[in-house]
């Protein structure tokens, strides 16, 4: 079991999927790994990237209250093959944060499970404005977060994380 979730393929997508959203040792740091590989192996970032996501993950964790914040985590056969998560930064203001599915899991719908999910989160904790932070390369994600309602707001070039790129913030307000 240790060795299928260090290699490409974790499980067979043949496993039964399920979502969770408590928060267990050891599921942060796989995701901070899931997030190093993906975007290393889809998009060339490098380690600089793994760190921004382990403060981010840091950040989130000393701040964490179920109350306001949320992470979903996607299991097959037990092992973590994707996420998403709501960070509450005020009563009315939120942020989706670490949208995530392992290859061998695309295209079955399972996204569109998480993001339903967080985004009706968002709507019974009364959120009135929730943003998220991607990247151009992201064109599936991207597609799928407008289709949910969210809108460009505004972009910028980068170098960080190894590779020239453009980072765009989206919006989707709920008023």
């Amino acid at each position: 079991m240790i060795e299928s979730a260090l290699t490409d393929n974790p499980v067979s997508t043949e496993e039964k999927v399920s979502i969770r959203s408590e928060i267990r040792a050891g599921d942060i740091g796989y995701l901070i790994y899931l997030h190093g590989w993906i975007y290393a192996k889809e998009c060339g970032y490098n380690h600089v990237f793994e760190g921004y996501v382990c403060k981010t993950f840091y950040e989130f964790l000393e701040n964490y209250s179920p109350e306001k914040d949320r992470i979903w985590l996607a299991e097959a056969n037990g092992i973590i093959i994707g996420a998403i998560a709501i960070v509450g930064h005020t009563s009315e203001k939120a942020q989706l944060r670490w949208f995530i599915l392992h290859p061998d899991f695309r295209g079955m719908g399972l996204g569109k499970r998480l993001l339903s999910q967080a985004t009706q989160f968002c709507r019974e904790k009364g959120y009135r404005q929730v943003y998220l932070e991607t990247t151009e390369d992201q064109k599936h994600a991207i597609h799928m977060y407008t289709q949910a309602g969210f809108r460009f707001k505004k972009e910028y070039r980068s170098s960080a994380w190894g590779v020239d790129h453009v980072e765009l913030t989206y919006e989707w307000n709920l008023s």
